[in-house]
C-alpha cells in the first residue's frame, strides 16, 4: 500500500504542465531518434546529458525515460519499413515486420508493434511498482562483500553472456576498467594512468566516454561505410488492425511481456534474448506456422512486447541496486552520478519524490507514445529520408558541444576524439559497447566495495566471500564461466560411461 500511495504522489507531480511538457519532448525526441537507423536511445541520452545540467534532476530523468521508451517504439518503425533495426533489440522484429511491409501490410505491422508496446510497457510498469520495493528491502540487508559479488556478476554477465564472443566481451570490459582507473586513487592518493597530464587527475568523465564511444564512434563508422544511394522506404498509411489481427496479437503481447520483464531485471538481462525467445515461442504456438518467414503478425507482436517490457525491467536493478543491464541504463546511471545522486537502496529514502515521479512518468509517457505513434507513423517514416552526411554532421556538432560543456576544458575535446576512434575500432573488430560502459561506471565502485571488504577482514581474501548471498552469486558466476565447457564435454562423458550394448 505504501508503494501505491507513493505512486499517486508521483502522478500528482508528473501531471504538472511543465513536467508533462518535458515528458512529451522526451517521447517525441526518443521516437524520432529511434526511427533513424544507428541512433539508439543510449546515444541520444548521452548527447543530451550535458545539456540538462540546468534542469531539475526530476525533469531531466523524466526526459531520459521518455527518450528510452520512445527509442524502443521508434526502432520498430525502422525495422519494419527499412529492414534496418535501430538497435539490436529490434532485430527480431525485422524478420516478420519487413515481410509484412513488403506484402502491403506495413500499417498492420506498425499498429501491432505500437499497441503491443503500450500493453507490455503498462503491465511492466505495474510490475516495476510491485517488485522494486521488494528488491530495495533485500538490497538494504547486503554488505560490502555482497555488493562486490553482484558487481562481479554484472561484469561477467555483460561480457560473457551478451554478444557473440566471450573474448571480445571481456576485452571490451577490460578497456572500460582501465578507463575507470584513470585519476587519483581515493585511498592512497597516487595518480594512476594520468601520464603526468594534470587534467586527467580527476579521471575521465563518464559523459565524455559515453558521448565519444556512442556518438562519435557511430558517426565515424557510418562515414566509413557511407553510400550515396538513399535507402528504399516502404510507404505506409495510418496504422490500423482488423478483428483477425487483434485476435492473433493479444496473446503474443501478454507472452512477450512475461518474457521481457524478468530478463530486463536480471544482471545478464537486455532485450535481445527475450525477443528471440518470444519469436520462437510464437512460431511454436501459432496456428499459422506457414506464415512465419513470410510475414506473420505474431512474429511482430510478441518480440515488440518483450522489447518494451524489458525496458521497464532494466530500471529495477538500476534504481534498487545501482546495476545497469543495458547501455541506456548505464548512461542513465552516469546521469544520476553527475547530479550527485547515488542509485541503490537508499535512493528510495533520500529521493522518494524523484523516484516515484520518474516511475509515474513511465505510465504517462507510454500513453503519449501510443497517441503519437498511431497517427504520426507516416511522418516518422519521412525522417528516414534525411541524408546521412547532414544527420551525422549534426551529431558530431552536438557531441563536441556536450563534451566541452562538462568541464569547459579543451582537453575533453581531445579525449572525445580519442574515445571516438576507440569506438570506431570496437565496431570494426566486433567488440560490444555495453561491457566498456559498465566497466567505466562500475569499476571504481567495485574497487571501493572490494577494498572495504578487505579492510573489514584485515586483508584476508575470505572477506570477499561474505555471507550466503555472495556465495550464491559466485556460484552463478562459476556456472556462467564453465557452462560452455560443461555443454561441450558432458555429452561425451555420458556416452563414454554408457555401457555398450551386446548383441
Amino acid at each position: 500500500m505504501d508503494s501505491v500511495a507513493h505512486l499517486l504522489d508521483g502522478f500528482a507531480a508528473v501531471l504538472a504542465p511543465s513536467t508533462l511538457l518535458v515528458a512529451l519532448i522526451g517521447v517525441i525526441a526518443g521516437t524520432a531518434v529511434g526511427v533513424l537507423p544507428g541512433i539508439g536511445p543510449a546515444m541520444t541520452v548521452a548527447l543530451l546529458l550535458p545539456l540538462t545540467y540546468g534542469m531539475e534532476p526530476t525533469q531531466a530523468f523524466i526526459l531520459f525515460a521518455g527518450i528510452y521508451y520512445g527509442g524502443m517504439y521508434g526502432g520498430s518503425t525502422t525495422s519494419i519499413l527499412l529492414n534496418t533495426p535501430g538497435e539490436s533489440a529490434s532485430v527480431v522484429t525485422a524478420i516478420e515486420g519487413n515481410k509484412m511491409a513488403k506484402a502491403g501490410r506495413a500499417a498492420q505491422a506498425l499498429a501491432t508493434a505500437a499497441i503491443g508496446s503500450f500493453v507490455a510497457g503498462t503491465l511492466a510498469n505495474v510490475l516495476l511498482v510491485l517488485v522494486t520495493p521488494v528488491v530495495v528491502s533485500f538490497a538494504i540487508s547486503l554488505g560490502a562483500p555482497d555488493y562486490f559479488a553482484l558487481m562481479m556478476l554484472a561484469f561477467v554477465a555483460v561480457s560473457a553472456v551478451l554478444g557473440a564472443s566471450r573474448l571480445r566481451g571481456i576485452t571490451s570490459l577490460l578497456l572500460g576498467l582501465v578507463i575507470g582507473l584513470v585519476g587519483i586513487d581515493s585511498v592512497t592518493g597516487q595518480r594512476r594512468l594520468t601520464f603526468d597530464i594534470p587534467q586527467l587527475a580527476d579521471g575521465i568523465d563518464v559523459i565524455v566516454v559515453a558521448v565519444g564511444i556512442f556518438a562519435v564512434g557511430e558517426a565515424l563508422w557510418t562515414a566509413a561505410h557511407l553510400r550515396r544511394s538513399k535507402p528504399t522506404v516502404i510507404p505506409v498509411g495510418r496504422p490500423w488492425m482488423g478483428a483477425q489481427d487483434w485476435k492473433r496479437s493479444w496473446r503474443p503481447w501478454l507472452r512477450g511481456t512475461a518474457f521481457g520483464f524478468p530478463f530486463g531485471a536480471l544482471p545478464a538481462g537486455g532485450a535481445e534474448l527475450p525477443t528471440f525467445l518470444s519469436y520462437v515461442t510464437e512460431k511454436r504456438l501459432s496456428k499459422h506456422r506457414e506464415e512465419f518467414g513470410k510475414g506473420a503478425i505474431e512474429g511482430v507482436a510478441g518480440p515488440e512486447a518483450a522489447n518494451n517490457a524489458s525496458a521497464a525491467g532494466t530500471l529495477v536493478p538500476m534504481l534498487a541496486i545501482g546495476l545497469p543491464t543495458t547501455a541506456t541504463a548505464a548512461v542513465m546511471l552516469a546521469a544520476f552520478e553527475s547530479y550527485g545522486i547515488q542509485p541503490g537502496p537508499l535512493l528510495f529514502e533520500r529521493q522518494p519524490t524523484l523516484v516515484w515521479t520518474l516511475i509515474a512518468s513511465l505510465f504517462v509517457g507510454n500513453l503519449m507514445l501510443l497517441v503519437l505513434n498511431l497517427p504520426l507513423a507516416p511522418t516518422w517514416a519521412k525522417l528516414l529520408q534525411i541524408p546521412r552526411p547532414y544527420l551525422y554532421a549534426g551529431i558530431l556538432f552536438f557531441a563536441s558541444m556536450g563534451a566541452y560543456a562538462v568541464n569547459a576544458q579543451p582537453m575533453d575535446l581531445a579525449l572525445l576524439l580519442v574515445l571516438g576512434l576507440l569506438g570506431f575500432g570496437m565496431r570494426r573488430f566486433g567488440l560490444p559497447v555495453l561491457p566498456l560502459i559498465v566497466g567505466v561506471i562500475l569499476g571504481p565502485r567495485a574497487e571501493q566495495q572490494g577494498r572495504r571488504s578487505l579492510q573489514l577482514s584485515g586483508g584476508e581474501l575470505s572477506g570477499l566471500i561474505g555471507g550466503p548471498v555472495a556465495l550464491t552469486v559466485y556460484a552463478a558466476i562459476a556456472l556462467i564461466l564453465l557452462w560452455p565447457l560443461l555443454r561441450r564435454f558432458a555429452p561425451r562423458l555420458l556416452r563414454r560411461d554408457t555401457p555398450a550394448r551386446t548383441g
